[in-house]
């Protein structure tokens, strides 16, 4: 930083400002918007989902459970196993019934005397215990539970997955006759889970106890797959399961996200409905806002900073002139001379650069003065400065040295520079500096000439050794009469 300006040094702390400030208040902005949004998935959304997910799931999936229950309290079926299942008709009609007027996918009995699969198609076959299919049945006269739901290969149609609603049915003395039930279409209800997931932007998907996925709209994963094993989800399955009886909020990070998930176990089903929100999505939003906010800042501080480079280089040209200029001649001043001088000086030891100085003042400034007015002697030295200005070249340096003494610093030998003061002296010599005033004949009009000394610069010669040697000559040719010119005595 030593080596920037101090403008240089302004504009880069204000930038690094700006840009610092921008970027802090989007930072804190979005951190704070990603909160609220987390905090609102958590205490409104994600929990209003689930619970309107489960009563629509409720709505739907328990009236089979009813149904279930009505057939395995339905006199009928009862006497009719009682008989000894004697008219296999009597019982395709009834299970047809059941199927057409509920509109289930499927509708089923299982006797436990006969071991016949009776189907509204008709008597399907004996199940086995050997039989893999029927591991089901024998599975779940094990539990001590009236009804189960479980999903499994409909043998009947074609092993199509189906959703199976198992009853219990037993006689008027409470012996085991038999299980009784029905089936929903799979794809029914993993076509119900996906409109959830697009209605409510969710992932959902019930599991039973053991951590196996039961209905989800990916087929490959139900009953293949525990939670147990998803790699994240796995870490807090059992705490899913452990707040059985209270929804209950958790997180986790799976491989490629963060993911907020609220589950509730549906008492109906025996499962555990679990609705996910990838965080990153949900706050996908706020991220394009805030990339759209700080590229609009970083526009708004770049046009900032362009606005103030050019205000700061506005008024350090200002300040430059008024530092370096002569206020009423618009010449350059003394310390714009003495930097000159210190960069050709040092410039002549690598470059040697031939350099002379012409010192010259007015002559009869104070007549001027006490005839016309110190108003009017200004604008004399304004017009001299002027015309010494037009004299000089472009690479030539006019200095007010003080009052009405100028020096012109000459980037030339010493012949040069007597021709370039021999032609000022003689503009101002032969100049009408009254043309603009109005005066009586009567009023006298002063003379306005100048004298000038030269001297050639020597190497590494001191500036007031040089300016003296100028200023000795400037007074012999005052002492010779003015209006005159005198090179410096070596």
């Amino acid at each position: 930083m030593k080596y920037f300006s101090i403008r240089t040094k302004l504009i880069l702390v204000l930038s690094l400002i700006l840009l610092s400030g921008f970027l802090l208040t989007n930072i804190i902005s979005y951190r704070a918007s990603k909160k609220s949004v987390k905090a609102s998935i958590i205490d409104n959304s994600l929990p209003l989902a689930r619970d309107n997910i489960y009563s629509e799931i409720q709505k739907d999936l328990t009236r089979p459970i009813f149904v279930s229950s009505l057939m395995a309290n339905d006199t009928f079926l009862k006497d009719w196993v009682l008989s000894g299942e004697i008219d296999q008709n009597l019982i395709q009609k009834y299970l047809l019934e059941i199927k057409e007027k509920y509109q289930f996918f499927s509708a089923f009995f299982i006797s436990s005397t006969s071991q016949t699969y009776y189907h509204f198609k008709g008597a399907l076959k004996k199940i086995s215990p050997n039989d893999p299919h029927d591991k089901w049945y024998y599975d779940f006269l094990k539990l001590d539970v009236d009804y189960d739901m479980n999903v499994d290969a409909n043998e009947a149609e074609l092993n199509h997955l189906t959703i199976f609603i198992n009853h219990r049915l037993v006689g008027y003395d409470n012996n085991l006759l038999g299980v009784v039930g029905v089936g929903l279409d799979f794809d029914r209800v993993a076509i119900l889970v996906d409109y959830y997931k697009k209605k409510y932007n969710r992932n959902i998907y019930m599991v039973s106890p053991d951590g196996m996925i039961q209905i989800h709209t990916d087929k490959s994963k139900i009953t293949n797959l525990s939670i147990f094993n998803i790699p994240g989800l796995g870490a807090i399955a059992q705490d899913i399961f452990d707040a059985k009886n209270t929804p209950s909020f958790f997180e986790y990070d799976s491989k490629k996200s963060h993911i907020l998930l609220t589950s509730r176990f549906i008492h109906e089903l025996g499962w555990y409905l679990l609705v996910e929100q990838d965080e990153s999505l949900a706050l996908e939003s706020i991220k394009n806002t805030f990339v759209k906010n700080f590229l609009i800042s970083l526009v708004i501080t770049f046009a900032t900073i362009i606005f103030a480079i050019l205000v700061i280089n506005f008024f350090q040209r200002k300040l430059e002139i008024l530092a370096n200029t002569d206020k009423l001649t618009r010449a350059y001043n003394r310390n714009e001379f003495e930097q000159r001088f210190k960069y050709m000086t040092n410039l002549n030891r690598r470059d040697p650069v031939d350099m002379s100085i012409i010192l010259f003042d007015l002559d009869h400034l104070k007549q001027v003065n006490d005839t016309h007015g110190h108003l009017f002697g200004d604008t004399v030295i304004k017009k001299v400065a002027t015309l010494a200005a037009q004299t000089i070249r472009q690479k030539d340096l006019l200095v007010r040295w003080g009052g009405d003494e100028f020096v012109l610093l000459i980037f030339s030998d010493m012949e040069q520079t007597r021709q370039i003061a021999e032609r000022l002296r003689m503009r101002i010599h032969t100049h009408n500096f009254y043309e603009d005033e109005q005066y009586p004949p009567s009023i006298k009009k002063p003379l306005v000439t100048i004298s000038c000394g030269i001297a050639q610069y020597k190497e590494k010669e001191h500036l007031n050794d040089w300016v003296m040697r100028a200023d000795k000559a400037l007074y012999r040719a005052k002492a010779k009469g003015k209006n005159c010119i005198k090179e410096a005595e070596e």
